[in-house]
């Protein structure tokens, strides 16, 4: 299926957006004179960039963005903002002084990367064109940081930086749909060999055997150990976590993984019972004498908590590099998943519509906070940990849900409002991976 615009008012979107940067641009030009003295200046700086000075911690950068600082966020982790010429092999990139996470979607005509033809691995439930949906344009966008430009994800330097090495996905199935949109992302380049798939298809393994890379899933609900109570011989759908013993499923694998991106969160929207050290530390939506009511961004501060630790602390692991991609968000509307809520709308939220300061932005403050807790203990491990922040960009993404259209004959009548479609916005984390990876690499190169 060629992606195209067939909207009018679309159109007209990308003529005004187009208008008001020749607009820019022509405020922007530079004589002659004070070009020779960029390139200068630009030789220079290459100069000092390619003079030995390993950086073995990730970078501490402000935020631009206040909105979603709504907390003492002024050494918000790993938002990429440092000058930085990436050589890898004959393959330069630039990446801008600037917060790759702060911007907005504007229209591009150039569309996906893929289809639902040309990426034979998209599961049934994200594959929203194959069940009917009919409009194109939401695929007709693309995120632009305030004061730079986000490259699009080039496969062929994505294997030059992860030749040779093994990336897992840990988490729900969200996490799951992030390594799918990887997966389509990279099989414009080969063919992936499907090595695994466990009996429930949570965990998978996949290799590219020209690039000796290997892309896994980890499944897991909530990193650490959870139970579901039974009640009369029924499952309650009540948790009993215990913050002090990690889940196996995922721990087992850590020693042979190069790269982690870690998510989590949507499971803990229940009523569960927080225990450590034998004593019950509180509990999530529950009413009960002499146990302490926490909300759930105390269970997600805990458990991501609870695996970072570990991860920090694995004295068999190698010198990983571990991403936390923050909290993404649902666009239920008129109702909740199991109420009547849909999500039917076929274009972003214009940045000054979308809701940045909402309890979404709460979580993700509250992961990115962790991230930065285990980086100040230093990095005496060799581990580095960073973070992948696209709650801002997907919270103007409404569109971009399979709603209706996931041919998922387990949910009729309930619309999914919590993955994402492939091909679709969700695409863009790969965008955000590949340049903060092309980071890691430059300052280990």
């Amino acid at each position: 299926m060629k992606v195209s615009c067939s909207s009018s008012h679309f159109k007209e979107k990308l003529r005004q957006y187009n208008k008001r940067e020749r607009c820019l641009n022509s405020m922007g030009r530079v004589s002659p004179c004070l070009l020779c003295s960029l390139v200068a200046t630009t030789i220079f700086i290459f100069f000092l960039l390619s003079s030995p000075n390993p950086i073995n911690s990730i970078t501490k950068p402000d935020i631009h963005d206040q909105k979603l600082a709504s907390t003492n966020q002024q050494n918000d982790p790993f938002h990429p903002q440092t000058d930085t010429t990436l050589k890898i092999n004959d393959t330069i990139q630039v990446v801008d002084k600037c917060d790759l996470f702060d911007g907005h979607w504007i229209p591009d005509l150039n569309g996906s990367r893929y289809t639902n033809s040309s990426c034979a691995t998209i599961p049934h439930s994200k594959n929203c064109f194959k069940h009917g949906r009919g409009d194109i344009d939401f695929l007709n966008w693309r995120w632009k940081p305030h004061q730079c430009n986000l490259q699009r994800f080039d496969a062929k330097v994505f294997f030059t930086i992860v030749r040779g090495k093994r990336m897992s996905f840990i988490g729900d199935s969200v996490a799951r749909n992030h390594m799918e949109s990887l997966l389509c992302l990279l099989s414009q380049e080969e063919t992936p060999i499907d090595i695994y798939k466990d009996s429930e298809n949570r965990n998978r393994i996949w290799y590219f055997a020209k690039h000796n890379f290997t892309l896994t899933t980890l499944w897991t609900k909530f990193f650490v150990n959870g139970k579901e109570r039974v009640i009369n011989g029924s499952r309650s759908a009540i948790y009993d976590l215990y913050l002090d013993k990690v889940e196996d499923n995922w721990v087992r694998d850590l020693p042979s993984i190069d790269y982690a991106v870690i998510s989590g969160a949507h499971w803990l929207f229940r009523p569960l019972y927080l225990h450590k050290g034998g004593n019950t530390i509180g509990c999530v939506y529950c009413d009960e004498p002499n146990i302490t009511r926490v909300d759930v961004s105390f269970a997600v501060r805990l458990t991501l908590r609870a695996a970072l630790n570990h991860i920090d602390r694995c004295k068999i692991c190698k010198k990983m590099v571990t991403l936390v991609r923050t909290f993404s968000p649902s666009h239920f509307e008129n109702g909740t998943w199991n109420t009547g809520g849909t999500c039917n709308r076929t274009s972003p939220f214009a940045e000054k519509n979308a809701d940045l300061n909402g309890w979404e932005v709460g979580m993700r403050n509250v992961q990115v906070e962790e991230v930065e807790r285990v980086r100040k203990r230093g990095n005496w491990s060799g581990k580095r940990f960073g973070v992948l922040d696209v709650t801002r960009a997907m919270l103007m993404r409404p569109d971009g849900h399979p709603g209706a259209f996931s041919g998922n004959k387990w949910m009729r009548g309930y619309n999914d409002c919590v993955h994402w479609c492939l091909p679709g916005p969700i695409d863009v984390w790969n965008d955000f991976l590949i340049a903060v990876l092309g980071q890691e690499a430059w300052k280990t190169s």
